[in-house]
């Protein structure tokens, strides 16, 4: 049997975070990971803006960048390709798994013990702690914490012991790495409409010979991203004068839509992916994650120095976070679910409507991948609407 302050499931970069905060805020804090390596599996596209690398305290180094991107070329069914530039890096193609590590390496500097192998089978109340049921590498053991903090990933299985559950609504990806000759790896590529139903497909460009082209989709059109992924690489046009086939790796994942309801209980803190902490415009969840995970951190760590780890103290974890991000994501839910509804021919008029000199210097200044409020407020301005006045008044409808 082991004794922690703070427990935390899952080393992602949400967990590894949570655990490293904690940990400096005197918390003695233990980081479980089901996986033997950190890392892997890889469920995620790779493409971190560039606030969700410093919002993790981590420079961008070649240890884990292999390229950077400024602007997105986006694709509708028909009509002309909507070049955005950024004018500067705006977000980073990186190797997940060295990224992950080296956020887990940056918790173990701060006295986070780490324990690989290690899956979370049940969590029950003992006393004033949590016990956790924990099978390592086939043997049972037990581990007291005051606090736990979830950070279990889209399917966590401490929420659901919790009694907190699981996100509604899941969009299931896929992602394959290729040879492809990107038109200028400065730039990611989008395509929209049912290319992709639901979402969007991508293409990020990893080198001037590779780039991971995958998608994610809404289920309830009832096409498996699968066979959406093969249609794309066969059907599409643009890709098929740029793919030089075979596939190099291939990873699968889930982007989780909305946050839970309460990210709290007696003793445990929801965080990440697992509390549903994810953008819904572009289904990155680093930055969010991060924000997150640091208040978590802290809010355990207060839990343990003030002896009070009660869900009505732990509170204060869902209102401070809510605080930081909740307007960005329910914001960001209302523009998902307005692009999910527009057809073809509707998402194809939006985008030559955004195809305007005046718009994209807008969207050049006033464009951010983890606020799009910002952007949204800015381009419902009178000024602006004059370009854009018949889409723009469904959009105003659904986003305020």
């Amino acid at each position: 049997m082991k004794d922690y302050d703070v427990v935390v499931v899952g080393a992602g970069p949400a967990g590894s975070t949570a655990a490293r905060y904690a940990s400096m805020h005197g918390a003695r804090t233990l980081l479980l990971e089901e996986h033997e390596y950190i890392g892997s599996p890889v469920g995620c596209t790779g493409l971190l803006s560039t606030r969700a690398v410093k919002e993790c305290g981590v420079r961008p180094t070649r240890d884990f960048v292999l390229n950077s991107v400024r602007g997105a070329f986006v694709h509708p069914i028909n009509g002309e390709c909507l070049r955005i530039d950024g004018k500067e890096t705006k977000a980073y193609v990186v190797s997940r798994k060295l990224f992950d590590r080296k956020l887990a390496n940056m918790a173990v500097q701060k006295d986070v013990d780490i324990c690989l192998g290690s899956r979370v089978n049940g969590i029950e109340k003992a006393d004033n702690k949590q016990k956790i049921s924990v099978l390592k590498r086939g043997e049972p053991i037990k581990i007291y914490a005051d606090v736990v903090i979830a950070a279990d990933g889209v399917r966590s299985r401490v929420a659901k012991m919790a009694g907190l559950g699981n996100v509604s609504k899941v969009l299931p990806g896929i992602q394959t790495e290729v040879l492809y000759r990107s038109e200028d790896i400065d730039f990611v590529e989008l395509f929209v409409g049912s290319q992709a139903p639901g979402f969007f497909a991508w293409s990020v460009p990893v080198n001037e010979n590779i780039s991971r082209i995958g998608l994610a989709s809404d289920p309830k059109y009832g096409m498996h991203p699968n066979y959406l992924l093969e249609r794309l690489l066969k059907d599409n046009k643009h890709i098929l004068s740029r793919c030089s086939g075979g596939k190099l790796d291939m990873v699968f994942g889930g982007i989780p839509l909305g946050p839970l309801e309460k990210t709290y209980s007696d003793g445990i803190i929801i965080a990440g992916d697992a509390a549903g902490q994810v953008k819904p415009t572009s289904g990155g969840g680093i930055y969010t994650g991060a924000v997150c995970a640091k208040i978590a951190g802290k809010i355990a760590a207060k839990a343990v120095s003030e002896k009070d780890n009660s869900a009505k103290f732990l509170s204060e974890y869902d209102k401070g976070w809510r605080n930081e991000i909740g307007k960005e994501l329910s914001i960001g839910m209302r523009i998902h679910d307005f692009i999910g509804h527009l057809s073809d021919g509707q998402m194809d008029e939006l985008i030559d409507s955004i195809n305007n000199p005046a718009i994209l210097d807008t969207i050049t200044h006033y464009g951010d991948m983890d606020r799009p409020s910002i952007l949204i407020k800015k381009m419902l301005h009178p000024s602006k609407s004059l370009h854009m006045l018949k889409m723009f008044r469904a959009f105003a409808k659904a986003v305020l």
